[in-house]
């Protein structure tokens, strides 16, 4: 462990279930996204230091369900331990992730990360890139597997004709594609190679040896992401012999603790990115991608414009409601 832990402290506990609607559906192989629904925590210590804490979960990526995250929520005592928060199960990543995230908080900082710009699936993508562009964004995540092959291509063939020669793209299949399928996208990715970063998990989840067959069949890299949701499936994928991208997901991933001593003793490849969270996951989850991100690869977080913007007073009306 990185922390000394002191086995007496004492935190009062809370939490608000919290939800908020995108501005478009996120749309990918798993079906369509319009609600994000979330639990804040908060921790106050013997000195009312008051820290704060975010589960997000993805069911259908791996992790608890919101109703099984309240469910744990509400049979937690009003006071409890650092022992209490450590011991919560591996079966419920994202309250593993927002607990001990809140033990480490730390005020909000400049954490020197480049962003890549999530692009909605399909044609709007096309009239939504310029505008991150013009934000400042020089990497973009398009989701693809979504619509039928043919149609994807073509506007793909758009999209990366129009985008600056420095821009950088993403394509995020979310396990969505056949093998021949991925073929085609890697033969056609190969074309250009000078501007596709990677392709994001183009196979379910079981067809691992079969990712690894195309990573070492076409130029353009292969990253996993539903493949490693969790702490287990990483060290698994690791030692299965992948030593390409890793994406990870730290709000729905388990331990940030574990997962650091992970990354620190492995140096992977690993690009941090978004479960859609609030400015409190994301807090928490930019910390860790500060420490731990390498080869200067812009982190996955750049989503804010699927949102309408948060009042500043969001997080005391909360708990005023109660």
């Amino acid at each position: 462990m990185f922390f000394i832990w002191k086995s007496f402290m004492v935190y009062q506990f809370s939490f608000r279930y919290f939800s908020q609607k995108f501005t478009n559906p996120i749309i990918t192989n798993h079906g369509v996204w319009e609600t994000r629904e979330c639990i804040i925590i908060r921790l106050i210590d013997a000195k009312n230091n008051v820290s704060w804490g975010e589960i997000s979960p993805i069911s259908w990526f791996g992790s608890e369900t919101i109703k099984q995250a309240l469910d744990f929520c509400y049979q937690l005592p009003k006071a409890i331990t650092q022992e209490i928060i450590l011991a919560i199960p591996d079966n419920l990543p994202a309250c593993q992730f927002a607990f001990e995230s809140a033990l480490v908080m730390e005020k909000a900082t400049n954490f020197n990360l480049t962003y890549s710009g999530l692009l909605s699936a399909g044609k709007l993508a096309l009239n939504q890139w310029g505008n991150l562009w013009e934000q400042g964004y020089k990497t973009f995540k398009w989701k693809i597997g979504v619509d039928e092959i043919n149609q994807e291509l073509e506007i793909f063939d758009l999209l990366i004709s129009s985008l600056p020669t420095s821009a950088k793209l993403r394509l995020d299949a979310n396990g969505g594609l056949t093998y021949q399928e991925a073929e085609l996208w890697l033969k056609k990715c190969d074309q250009f190679s000078s501007k596709i970063e990677f392709i994001e998990q183009p196979l379910p989840v079981d067809k691992f040896r079969e990712m690894q067959e195309l990573s070492n069949s076409y130029f353009t890299t292969i990253a996993l992401d539903e493949s490693i949701a969790n702490l287990h499936q990483l060290e698994l994928c690791f030692q299965q012999g992948w030593r390409g991208i890793f994406v990870i997901k730290p709000g729905i991933f388990g331990s940030p603790f574990r997962l650091k001593e992970f990354c620190k003793k492995h140096q992977i490849d690993v690009v941090f990115s978004s479960v859609f969270e609030t400015e409190i996951g994301r807090q928490a989850a930019l910390q860790l991608a500060a420490e731990l991100s390498g080869n200067n690869r812009a982190v996955g977080f750049g989503i804010n414009h699927f949102f309408q913007p948060q009042e500043s007073n969001w997080l005391e009306s909360l708990w005023k409601t109660f």
